[in-house]
Parts: structure tokens; sequence; C-alpha cells
């Protein structure tokens, strides 16, 4: 079956209108720096399909929009950044999952992270050894990071957000 013509078109149109607003807008446009970016950026993706498998979206719908979208993930970064009151209404907290070599299985809980689940980021992030883990950190976007035992203690203000206790 053939693509029409006008889908073409649409696609080139929105495609090049993100590429646009992304360079305007700055590199956050698809961070996944906390829940309410990637609620975005997942979004402005179904923007973009919208428009160019539904003809009845309209490419004026579709610019509007990914504007409109853009707008607000800017004005919530500034607001984020000037108000830790924002920042904590709109984020989740890191939790800590692991300390030491002891894995908190409340935290885990509470998290929705099971044991294999968390093996696996371990073995990710190169652990061979329990004993290799300071810290494991289950992060606000979902991302888990593997603070690995180094010569010192991990400084203080790398934890100094994260939740010890759910």
């Amino acid at each position: 079956m053939p693509v029409p013509v006008s889908a073409l078109v649409d696609a080139v149109v929105i495609i090049a209108a993100l590429v646009v607003l992304t360079r305007l807008a700055g590199l956050r446009s698809f961070s996944k720096m906390s829940g309410f970016d990637f609620a975005i950026t997942v979004a402005m993706g179904s923007v973009l399909a919208s428009v160019v498998v539904s003809p009845d979206t309209g490419i004026l719908a579709g610019l509007s929009a990914l504007t409109a979208l853009f707008l607000v993930q800017a004005v919530v970064a500034r607001a984020r950044v000037a108000s830790s009151r924002t920042q904590e209404v709109l984020d989740n907290a890191p939790l800590l999952i692991m300390d030491g070599p002891t894995m908190l299985e409340g935290n885990m809980q509470a998290a929705k992270i099971s044991r294999a689940d968390l093996l696996g980021k371990l073995r990710e992030a190169n652990v061979t050894q329990l004993s290799q883990v300071q810290a494991v950190v289950f992060e606000a976007t979902g991302d888990v990071s593997v603070l690995h035992r180094g010569d010192g203690e991990i400084d203080a203000v790398l934890l100094e957000d994260v939740v010890r206790e759910a």
C-alpha cells in the first residue's frame, strides 16, 4: 500500500519542527533527569506518531502540541531550579537500596525492585563481589547507581538527598 504524499510531508515537517524546538530549548529537552522529563518525552513521541500516522490529527495541531510541550517543560525546568518545593512535588527522592554489601529489603520493596533486578544492575556495574559495593541508589529517574568501594568513604554530598529508609 503506497504511503500518501501528505503523510510524508507531515512527517518531514513535524520532525524538522522537533529538531528546531529541541535546538531552541536546549539539551534537557530529551533528558530523563526526572519522571516529568520522561513523561514529556513520551508525550512528544506520541504527538509525532499521531501526526505521521493519523491524517485526522493535522500538522498544525501537531506543531501546536509540540510547542506547548516544549514550553511546559521549559517552565517546569525553571521552576524546579528556582524552587526546591517544586522539585519535591515533581520528583521522587532517590532511595538507598544497598548500604555496603547489605541489601535493604524494605527499601527494595518500596522501590519495587527485586533481588534479581538488583543483582543484574550490580553485574552491569562490574561488581564481582558484594564487598566491592559501598552503596546502591535507586535514582528518581528509575536508574540504579552503584557506588564502588574506593580508597575512602563516599563524599556526604553525593548521598545528602538520598532516603535511607522508606
